[in-house]
């Protein structure tokens, strides 16, 4: 095991003790999933701006949609994963998931706009 003075960032391993390998490697693998998610919204809201819209309103509005969600996607991970591993640490429960439901209304509401401007 790696020494708690060598890890970073301090704030996440200082105090408590080693949990078990199984769970940092899980919620390892959840953080990664997180930075998956916001890296596919990044390329995707890239991609946009490469599709020919009717008007470039549209297509503005849903690239930077997709780039918002990506960066609270980002942030969202770091902070759960940051926040999940002290509370393993400590031997507490783990902390609810406040952004969830902000996210899928926002992807919902990226998933409709983008129809809307594709149909019409």
């Amino acid at each position: 095991m790696s020494s708690t003075r060598r890890r970073w960032p301090q704030a996440v391993y200082d105090g408590g003790t080693e949990p078990d390998p199984r769970f940092t490697l899980a919620n390892e693998r959840t953080f990664l999933a997180w930075m998956r998610t916001a890296l596919s919204l990044l390329a995707a809201g890239v991609a946009l701006r490469a599709v020919p819209f009717p008007s470039l309103g549209h297509r503005q509005v849903l690239a930077v949609l997709l780039v918002l969600s990506a960066a609270a996607c980002a942030v969202t991970g770091l902070t759960r994963w940051a926040r999940s591993e002290r509370a393993l640490r400590r031997a507490q429960p783990l902390p609810a998931l406040s952004l969830a439901p902000v996210l899928s209304i926002g992807f919902v509401a990226a998933a409709a706009a983008l129809l809307t401007a594709l149909v019409v």
